[in-house]
């Protein structure tokens, strides 16, 4: 089964995945427009938890990403799969998605589920809480649950100050675990929508 891997780096772990097919920036994954289920790694900048911050240093408005959020979420409620963004994303609010709860997927609809999981289950050197929706017609395979600690930190010196962890390379915090990208795509191979 093949599947579209949206919104991701072309040097991280989707490019050396047998049967996935990689949509880069260059190609602009807003014009994905199927067959296979996707993974989706929609842009999170003016999403997180710091865009209002950013917002009010540097005027760069909340939400606008040129569509590619709301074209991530229409991919997968159409071709199924799963999308990935931060916790506490205000994409999930602003979209009307439900929040994830506890430790394992929580049902939102017939084919749609939330999860929260931790990156540094999978091996990301930060803690990278992130949630998960899933569309797909089968019920989705579990998630690691052990809320690994991270040795590391993402981000800058706002949080530093009670953190003795070290800073992770600004090159690095995108990137997706290999392990956590070959369960996104096993994810989204079994949705069958």
């Amino acid at each position: 089964m093949k599947v579209a891997a949206l919104y991701v780096d072309p040097k991280g772990p989707y490019a050396k995945l047998e049967g996935v097919d990689l949509w880069d920036e260059a190609r602009d994954a807003r014009l994905y427009e199927g067959p296979y289920p996707v993974v989706a790694h929609p842009p999170c900048n003016r999403w997180g938890k710091m865009a209002p911050v950013n917002l009010k240093r540097w005027g760069t408005p909340i939400g606008e990403d040129g569509g590619c959020f709301e074209k991530a979420l229409l991919s997968v409620r159409k071709w199924g799969g799963v999308l990935e963004h931060p916790q506490a994303s205000l994409a999930w609010k602003h979209f009307g998605l439900e929040k994830p709860q506890g430790k394992s997927w929580t049902r939102a609809s017939p084919t749609e589920w939330v999860g929260e999981v931790w990156q540094s289950d999978y091996g990301h050197l930060a803690t990278k809480k992130t949630w998960l929706l899933y569309v797909g017609n089968a019920q989705p395979l579990p998630y690691r649950k052990d809320r690994t600690k991270g040795t590391h930190q993402v981000g800058g010196g706002i949080h530093t100050h009670n953190n003795k962890k070290p800073r992770l390379n600004q090159s690095l915090t995108h990137l997706t675990p290999p392990e956590f990208a070959e369960y996104l795509v096993e994810l989204a191979a079994r949705s069958s929508l």
